[in-house]
């Protein structure tokens, strides 16, 4: 797929274990919005790529040669490997598939944000934020980063399908209303 991010990450080594990261290679993902009155469904493929950093992470209490060993490189970027990121981001390909029947959000800039809510011993609150753009004639979403956060966070709501509206008619995203 030739877009204009990055398509494919490495599998990262660390201690004898593989991380396999092929589940943030590029996709497309084909959203169906419901019909309306008497018209037809609207099919938008969006193509869909992931930023490195919803599974990196470089903490203030990491020692250089803790860096050292997680550095996780592409080429326009480095950052330390966080388990904890990749593990959560077996989870993106799912949220991102369903994003349509999602409640998303504006979460500054011109980015968007999702938030799951995952059970696992305790609730662990996982934002997921994205932008959605128009490159060479293509839907894109690229998932900016996704990574758990300590408590609920309110998003102003904005519609998936006003997104791609927006992008299909050629207008202006939404921005939030104040």
């Amino acid at each position: 797929m030739n877009l204009d991010k990055q398509v494919k990450f490495k599998d990262f080594c660390l201690d004898g274990l593989t991380y396999d990261l092929s589940h943030l290679d590029a996709q497309v993902i084909e959203y169906e919005q419901p019909a309306k009155d008497d018209k037809k469904p609207i099919k938008y493929k969006f193509y869909v790529t992931y930023s490195m950093h919803c599974f990196t992470k470089d903490y203030d209490h990491y020692l250089q040669s803790d860096r050292a060993k997680l550095m996780y490189k592409t080429s326009l970027e480095e950052r330390p490997f966080c388990k904890v990121r990749y593990e959560l981001s077996k989870k993106l390909p799912e949220i991102i598939s369903n994003l349509a029947s999602k409640k998303i959000g504006f979460a500054g800039y011109d980015n968007f944000a999702n938030i799951e809510i995952f059970d696992e011993e305790k609730i662990i609150y996982y934002k997921v934020v994205f932008t959605v753009y128009r490159h060479e004639k293509k839907f894109r979403l690229h998932v900016i980063s996704a990574y758990p956060i300590d408590n609920w966070e309110k998003l102003k709501p904005v519609g998936f399908f006003k997104l791609a509206h927006n992008l299909i008619k050629g207008k202006k995203l939404p921005t939030p209303q104040k």
